[in-house]
């Protein structure tokens, strides 16, 4: 809920989502959840239906999406991470993973600060080989830098326990290329923005002000209005 230029964070999630065609959105909750719930209610101000899984103790990343498994419903669906800000439209990313043999892709980001996320290793075949969270500066392998965007198919479900803390960057996708199971990654185009610490909070801030995220449709829409 920081806001950036004077909208949410998860509101240029929801907007995006919802230009894609996006329509069922799982918002995961702990700390003020409340102040999340007033601003969106359930969703039909954007477009999309809305809900909401509280956790009293925090289950990490896959640990959330495992325990929203009746909602996702067996399909595919996608896991966007709340700390950052894109404007890729996701489109193709989502085209090339219903081409691939693939049960994950990840969208990827050429990153100046590998040690900040989870890089990976990619075969000319766009197959995931390693991937390896935060590493320390002598583990660094790859400049690829996770997005935190996944497209999953249900299949990643059964790899994570059930009411237990787990993460997809730590545990799961490691354990899953381990496995031999065909994960992939696509490389986005346009910005990604991160807010996930107090400097790049305010670098960000002034990046969108700058013209950062004209492309995104929440832009967009705030460009055509002050045009008028």
């Amino acid at each position: 809920m920081v806001p950036v230029d004077g909208f949410p964070v998860l509101e240029y999630h929801v907007v995006l989502l919802r230009e894609l065609g996006v329509r069922e959105i799982a918002i995961n909750l702990h700390h003020c959840p409340e102040v999340v719930i007033q601003h969106f209610g359930d969703g039909s101000r954007w477009g999309v239906s809305i809900r909401y899984s509280r956790e009293e103790k925090l289950l990490g990343t896959a640990g959330a999406a495992k325990r929203l498994e009746d909602f996702l419903g067996g399909g595919t669906f996608l896991v966007v991470y709340g700390d950052q800000l894109f404007d890729d439209d996701l489109g193709p990313f989502l085209e090339r993973h219903a081409e691939r043999p693939a049960i994950a892709t990840l969208a990827v980001i050429e990153g100046a600060e590998p040690t900040a996320g989870g890089i990976v290793a990619v075969g000319a075949d766009g197959r995931v080989s390693r991937f390896l969270e935060k590493p320390t500066p002598d583990q660094v392998f790859s400049t690829l830098v996770s997005a935190g965007i996944y497209l999953m198919e249900p299949q990643v479900l059964d790899a994570i326990p059930t009411d237990a803390p787990s993460d997809f960057g730590r545990d799961i996708l490691p354990g899953l290329i381990r496995s031999g199971l065909p994960i992939y990654a696509e490389r986005l185009v346009g910005s990604i923005l991160s807010i996930d610490t107090l400097e790049r909070y305010r670098a960000t801030e002034e990046a969108v002000r700058s013209g950062a995220l004209d492309r995104h449709p929440l832009r967009i829409g705030l460009g055509r209005a002050r045009c008028r």
